[in-house]
């Protein structure tokens, strides 16, 4: 017994000894930069890109919110104003907000950001990578991709190379810069969840191709960098899907994608002047496409339901019921798809579209247009201070064009009187004054121009409210 026992403990000896060597045996560096060599770590790439991002700060006056449940601190965020679809009333009061930039070209000082960072803003102020603080103006924004540009004079400024989003796949690592709650330069690390994400937020009229990741973004995180391992920008961090306001592991950033084209034009114009193809369109769902008798080669596509009267469309013969494929040889899957690889052209761009008509194949080019005053976009002056808003019908993008009826709010004129309301674009009006509306005609006849009140019943995002305009 005492002979076996032996045995087994020098059994268990010897297999221990071999599964765990000697320490002497194991080499140690020599040198402590040595050791930092062997461990993975992201600092070496962070040391170079720092510098690029940039906090801001900016203030100014903006429409106070009557609603008590409106006062709290979160409400003067634009980070929640923006992606929650809060109404503003005509009372102004000052607002000061912080988000994050990204330096995209440093001998001229240009910084991208959100639009919603320095909207309503009049004072910003750049804070940079070593302390100095810079004034900054705006060089354009555009607020249906939620991006600005402004531009700073400062020396001795890094910029953050701008990497190509199309190329990520789900599950590449990805690092999200900014200054979250104020903590400047703060870094976290993820992967990216998903692309393509729509319908964020509560703008329906937004061209949307989010990048969402799981790197922690939070507010003051707006504006700043996600970038890849290679320490190339490849989104602008914008928004998160929370029900308290902090991180929860969905974030949004908009990809470079969607961002080179947006730059170009605010650079030059100082806007964004997007082309228009002038269809309405529809997703082919195979139920529709069995419906209309599709030819089962076409996978995808979408269905146009309307041509705008004298649109590029209508000039080269774009007809009702045809289905497109694609576009510039891209293949096109949803309404959305088409709506943003439009929405991103340039007015006088030519594109080439593939359809189908009748079961056959055929390839189109047309020139984008000018955004003209059609039925579609007509701007009404029905009552004084709703001057500046464009009233059309449902279109069939909205969420609300087969739940309810009423007219449609297509675009809002920045600093009109109808700005100052607390309409936005995409709400949907269904009553003026306690009369149920159908129709701009049906509007029209309940809105008496003297009259110093309206009160409107508007849906919007996916609630509803009442507006009262004084």
């Amino acid at each position: 017994m005492h002979i076996a026992k032996s045995t087994v403990g020098t059994m268990i000896l010897t297999i221990l000894s071999f599964a765990f060597p000697a320490w002497s045996a194991i080499p140690l560096p020599t040198h402590p930069n040595e050791a930092r060599s062997q461990i993975p770590s992201l600092a070496p790439m962070l040391e170079g890109i720092l510098p690029a991002v940039v906090n801001i700060s900016a203030s100014g006056k903006t429409q106070a919110m009557e609603n008590p449940l409106m006062e709290s601190p979160f409400f003067n965020d634009p980070f929640f104003r923006h992606f929650f679809g809060f109404p503003e009333m005509p009372q102004r009061r000052e607002v000061r907000s912080l988000g994050s930039g990204v330096i995209i070209n440093a001998e001229q000082g240009y910084i991208l950001t959100n639009y919603h960072v320095i909207e309503n803003t009049e004072n910003i102020t750049v804070t940079l990578y070593d302390e100095r603080e810079v004034k900054a103006k705006v060089v354009g924004m555009d607020k249906l991709t939620d991006l600005a540009v402004l531009s700073i004079n400062a020396d001795h400024l890094t910029a953050l190379p701008m990497g190509d989003s199309d190329k990520l796949r789900v599950g590449d690592f990805v690092v999200a810069i900014g200054n979250p709650f104020g903590l400047r330069h703060t870094v976290t690390s993820g992967i990216v969840s998903a692309l393509g994400r729509s319908n964020i937020g509560s703008d329906v009229d937004a061209y949307q191709g989010f990048i969402q990741t799981d790197a922690s973004i939070n507010p003051g995180n707006s504006g700043g960098a996600l970038v890849n391992l290679s320490g190339e920008l490849v989104g602008v961090n914008s928004a998160i899907l929370s029900q308290s306001g902090g991180n929860i592991g969905i974030g949004f950033a908009v990809p470079t994608s969607i961002a080179r084209s947006i730059i170009g034009q605010l650079v030059e114009f100082g806007e964004v002047r997007r082309g228009q193809l002038g269809v309405i369109i529809q997703d082919l769902t195979p139920d529709l496409a069995k419906a209309l008798d599709v030819p089962k080669p076409i996978q995808g596509g979408v269905i146009v339901t309307q041509v705008v009267e004298n649109s590029a469309a209508d000039k080269v013969g774009i007809k009702v019921e045809d289905i497109i494929t694609s576009i510039d040889k891209h293949p096109v899957s949803s309404a959305m798809e088409l709506r943003n690889q439009v929405g991103l052209k340039r007015i006088g761009d030519e594109i080439e579209l593939e359809i189908w008509r009748d079961g056959k194949k055929k390839n189109i080019a047309a020139k984008l247009q000018k955004a003209s005053q059609s039925a579609l976009e007509e701007k009404q002056s029905i009552h004084p201070k709703l001057e500046g808003a464009a009233l059309t019908d449902i279109p069939s993008s909205s969420p609300w064009q087969s739940q309810v009826k009423g007219i449609y709010v297509a675009h809002i004129e920045p600093g009109s009187p109808a700005s100052l309301t607390g309409l936005s674009p995409g709400d949907v009006i269904s009553s003026v004054n306690r009369h149920e509306v159908e129709s701009l005609e049906d509007f029209q006849r309940h809105v008496n121009s003297n009259s110093k009140t309206l009160l409107l019943r508007i849906h919007r995002g996916r609630g509803t409210l009442f507006l009262l305009i004084k």
